[in-house]
């Protein structure tokens, strides 16, 4: 699998571009899944000047491998949000997202609930309102690279 470094740069100006593309939805509540969205939770919501950002819980790879299971936790109360911005990373398979949305839609029927994502795979079975880049393989993320906690940095 060919894998591609994103870098801190890049990130920055893809986080500017994207904040022009979703002024015009005017999200109230941005809403970041743990992990890989969280990053971009934080310096969207600085760059739009919003308070409102959330996160929820996902596991569904571990390092490079996908898991079997998909498991979904401390989704936050956004009872009074009206139009939901939910961030991750990358839609790969597609599968975390389509399963975030659907829960965020039986708790908020009413809401408008859109999604944005740095990358895309052609092959993903969710369609984000909003995708940055499209992934042509694996991608490794500077946050995830980058850091004192990675072996390869010792």
């Amino acid at each position: 699998m060919e894998r591609y470094y994103y870098d801190y740069s890049t990130f920055v100006k893809d986080v500017i571009k994207l904040a022009e593309k979703v002024k015009s939805y005017h999200p109230d509540t941005l809403l970041s899944i743990a992990r890989g969205g969280l990053t971009l939770g934080h310096f969207l919501a600085v760059t739009l000047e919003m308070r409102r950002l959330f996160s929820i819980n996902s596991v569904h790879y571990e390092d490079t491998e996908k898991l079997s299971t998909l498991k979904i936790s401390n989704i936050p109360d956004l009872s009074d949000a009206r139009r939901i911005l939910v961030l991750d990373d990358i839609a790969d398979s597609g599968e975390t997202l389509t399963e975030v949305y659907r829960r965020l839609k039986k708790l908020h029927p009413g809401t408008d609930i859109r999604v944005a994502t740095l990358f895309c795979k052609p092959s993903s079975s969710f369609s984000p309102d909003y995708c940055m880049r499209e992934a042509k393989g694996w991608i490794d993320f500077f946050w995830d690279v980058d850091t004192a906690g990675n072996p390869r940095n010792s």
